[in-house]
């Protein structure tokens, strides 16, 4: 037995660290999902349908069982039957999860079968080679504005104050657009894969996934298991993005290794990650906004309509971008959605604030424009005292105070207003700005520290690092907490076995899971403080946030930034560059800037894209997407990103022991709007539609060679 004690060491938490996985992941020794070897492994290739509705007339099995290597061929005929009569923390399961329970078929890229085989190869072959008959019948993939069939929901529901139209009748200035986005997918670098097999009584799962716990927890009532006799890991996730939830991978992996008994893998293509992971709906949104002489809003409007699938319904709520945001006398949002024969939207970086804030901040630069008050100045004008909606205090807003520096490191103030002014031979030039937000959120999760007996302390807690370096963030702030070098802390994460914790999601996992961390931290360092000797098996506490967490008081917790763009469009080609970029914000202490500085930096670089390149195209003969893979689904690339900074101010959150938050997806929100608005600046035109693609520019009716006047596009 030996003792141990805490020294007081310098603050970790605010100094920049590289990962401390780093070196395992540069030298491939971090292995992911779909690497790690097991004996007998067996392999799944999934067979999706070809049509978008209808019914499974026949599998036509028996060819391919004869194949070499092949084991077995699951479809509705013969699958285990699953559980779906269950809640999960978020809500009622997507019904994708629940394969081969039935021959219904509700869109393009449903799963009809699993073929596993002795090698991928082998199973890749024989999927492709199983004919599935169908009987086909009309389907609906068109979405557009105006649908009578749009409906609002009871998740989430529509915001009225005031005399909405009153309002905007005695406003001096309106503005009355409307706006869309695409349908946006993911595209994590990682696939998606899992490994399932029966150990011991046990099934135990090896995932790339964004909470073990929950996709245990998941299983468990899928399958109809004790949830102790289901075990998830998912230590190293190439990226996430919302997308790595329960998925038919992980079900079809673990119902194979139920039925052969051997251990079984089953990895997503590319082109299959298009229907059975999520994207992020496409949006078309309509803001009205009224405003006195002075630019100080009388009427917010904020419409937004989305799509969703038959099976399931999920909401992009992107009208809820503006409710903490800007003071107005009459305020009205919602979010609509329709059911369309295509599959499941899901959550996607920034859900609902992303294409929220492009319809939105580009109607107050337009707003700004009639009014003819700077962008800045105009948010400034209208900053409110507490939620505009709401009524509640801010726990912090220091939106203004990100514009104030941003604008000093950008030189907003030598900015001409009018546009079509720069030019730098076939170049035009132009600037522009947005603001950002992201609700700040708290979840119950658990956490274990123990102090060893060679001195060093060992956490446990079900967190997930999905590239975003919490592995890390975790393991300095456990450092402060016990008051010793990170160096002595060994973080063991993503393992369902450690106890339910939030998923990471949200912007909220890091907050979530280090308020877990430092209350158990916390506790040991008091008892290690009372002196003796460390057994073998050392000491051990835990920690439950869920009653600190419950006991948090009402008000408008956000993150908030300011966005600035330049860009340079070809009036040649239609070609639109961003040459610079620039982000302020304000989002709670930042506990590692350097792999802080990286999510700011990657939320932009996602709102750039979003801007100017991605957009999945759905053929409405088939319901299926065109160019469903990297090379038809255009996203930003290393010669599309230019110098892009990120910085913020000081910005604890008084209600978080460590301050926190949350960066994970705010440096997305704006960050479109803020490009749409530098190409108006720099054409006299106003872009509405996402991307903002060279024929789009070309196609404007602007002369821009001469650029003769203010239109729309």
């Amino acid at each position: 037995m030996t003792s141990t004690t805490t020294t007081t060491v310098t603050k970790a938490v605010g100094t920049a660290r590289t990962r401390v996985e780093g070196r395992e992941k540069v030298t491939g020794a971090a292995r992911y999902a779909g690497e790690v070897p097991y004996p007998e492994l067996a392999h799944g290739w999934l067979v999706l349908s070809t049509v978008a509705r209808g019914r499974i007339r026949a599998i036509e099995s028996a060819p391919v069982l004869a194949m070499p290597g092949v084991l077995a061929v699951l479809h509705h005929e013969n699958a285990p039957r699953l559980n779906g009569n269950y809640m999960n923390p978020i809500g009622q399961p997507d019904p994708i999860a629940q394969v081969f329970q039935h021959d219904r078929v509700p869109y393009a890229g449903w799963p009809v079968a699993l073929v596993v085989a002795e090698t991928p190869e082998q199973a890749r072959e024989a999927a492709e080679a199983l004919v599935v008959q169908y009987d086909a019948e009309p389907h609906d993939v068109a979405f557009h504005p105006g649908r009578p069939d749009s409906y609002t929901t009871e998740s989430a529901p529509a915001v009225q104050k005031g005399d909405l139209e009153a309002e905007l009748a005695a406003s001096a200035f309106v503005v009355d657009a409307r706006y869309s986005t695409p349908e946006e997918h993911h595209s994590p670098m990682e696939p998606h894969a899992a490994m399932a097999r029966w150990d011991g009584g046990r099934l135990e799962v090896v995932d790339s996934n964004q909470g073990s716990r929950f996709v245990a927890d998941e299983l468990a009532n899928l399958f109809s298991l004790d949830p102790q006799s289901v075990r998830v890991r998912s230590e190293h996730v190439g990226g996430g993005f919302g997308s790595k939830s329960t998925r038919p991978h992980s079900v079809l992996a673990a119902m194979a290794a139920t039925v052969l008994q051997r251990p079984v893998r089953v990895v997503l293509t590319r082109r299959q990650m298009f229907s059975l992971v999520g994207y992020r709906s496409p949006t078309a949104q309509r803001v009205r906004l009224g405003a006195d002489a002075d630019g100080r809003l009388r009427a917010f409007d904020h419409q937004a309509d989305s799509l969703t699938s038959t099976v399931h319904e999920f909401v992009e709520r992107s009208a809820e971008y503006g409710r903490a945001m800007y003071a107005a006398d009459a305020h009205h949002s919602v979010s609509r959605v329709v059911r369309l024969d295509v599959p499941t939207p899901s959550w996607m970086r920034a859900p609902g604030e992303a294409p929220g804030s492009f319809a939105l901040e580009s109607a107050l630069d337009e707003l700004a424009e009639k009014c003819g008050i700077d962008p800045i100045a105009l948010r400034a004008r209208n900053e409110p005292d507490v939620g505009p909606v709401s009524g509640l205090p801010f726990s912090s807003r220091k939106l203004l105070a990100c514009f104030q520096e941003g604008a000093d490191r950008f030189g907003w103030a030598d900015r001409d207003p009018r546009p079509g002014i720069r030019r730098e031979g076939r170049w035009l030039l132009g600037t522009g700005t947005a603001a950002s937000t992201f609700p700040t959120l708290s979840a119950p999760s658990t956490a274990a520290v123990t102090a060893e007996a060679d001195g060093t302390f060992t956490v446990r807690i079900t967190a997930a690092d999905i590239g975003t370096g919490a592995r890390t963030a975790l393991t300095v702030i456990a450092a402060d907490a016990l008051e010793v070098e990170p160096e002595r802390i060994r973080m063991r994460i993503a393992d369902s076995d450690f106890g339910f914790a939030m998923i990471a999601g949200g912007s909220m996992g890091t907050r979530s899971w280090g308020w877990a961390i430092r209350v158990a931290a916390s506790e040991l360092r008091e008892r290690l403080a009372l002196g003796g000797a460390i057994a073998p098996e050392g000491i051990t506490t835990r920690s439950d946030t869920s009653q600190a967490v419950g006991a948090l008081t009402q008000k408008e917790r956000h993150a908030f930034g300011a966005q600035f763009a330049e860009v340079a469009v070809d009036v040649t080609s239609g070609e639109v560059r961003v040459r610079r970029m620039l982000g302020i914000f304000a989002a709670g202490r930042i506990v590692n800037p350097l792999t802080a500085r990286g999510q700011f930096v990657g939320g932009m670089v996602w709102g750039l894209s979003m801007a100017l390149h991605e957009e999945a195209v759905r053929d409405r003969a088939t319901g299926g997407h065109v160019g469903a893979d990297l090379a038809g689904y255009h996203f930003a690339a290393h010669a599309d990103v230019p110098h892009i900074e990120a910085d913020w101010v000081d910005d604890p959150d008084p209600d978080d022991p460590v301050g926190i938050k949350g960066i994970g997806e705010i440096g997305v929100v704006g960050a479109a709007a803020a490009v749409a608005n530098a190409v108006w600046h720099a054409t006299g035109v106003r872009h509405r539609n996402l991307p903002i693609r060279p024929d789009r520019v070309l196609l404007a009716g602007t002369d821009l060679a001469g650029v003769d006047g203010d239109r729309d596009a």
